[in-house]
């Protein structure tokens, strides 16, 4: 499908999230948090789509898709893992961990390997401050993270 095509379809797919939602008080987060679920982003080509929709500028929703840092603008590989950046995961060397898995990966934080095995995108809290440090991989939490367990989370995600 040339990328024409591809446009007409996420316009056309997009239009139908809008209109589902449009009713909803406050509608843009919604819609934005529907669109993603559909294409796993949120593509360059529904942001006018929903502009129009919403009565808003691009630059409105532009603003909302970049602020919010678990909308992404280009899709996320076969895994995600999510690493906790907060106090109690670095106080239990959580910056240490995070610094091995980017290697190990060779990607930086908000990148996706060029495999599109992996994205690797940085959280504040899981929750799990007990359970420090802290990564959700693909929706899972993963507790007391250490040196092996990074090493393994690598591999898997890898594979």
């Amino acid at each position: 499908m040339d990328s024409r095509h591809m446009d007409a379809d996420i316009a056309s797919r997009t239009e139908a999230i809008v209109g589902r939602l449009k009713p909803l008080e406050g509608p843009l987060l919604p819609i934005l948090h529907d669109i993603q679920a559909e294409f796993g982003y949120v593509p360059q080509a529904s942001l006018p789509v929903i502009a129009h929709g919403l009565n808003l500028s691009r630059a409105e929703v532009h603003g909302v898709v970049s602020f919010y840092h678990d909308y992404r603008e280009t899709p996320a590989g076969r895994h995600v893992i999510k690493l906790c950046r907060a106090e109690a995961c670095q106080s239990m060397g959580g910056d240490a961990l995070a610094e091995r898995l980017l290697g190990l990966l060779g990607i930086d934080w908000h990148e996706t390997s060029s495999d599109g095995a992996v994205t690797i995108e940085p959280v504040y809290c899981l929750g799990l401050c007990a359970c420090a440090p802290a990564a959700m991989v693909d929706g899972e939490v993963i507790g007391r993270l250490d040196a092996d367990a990074v090493q393994d989370l690598a591999k898997v995600v890898r594979a």
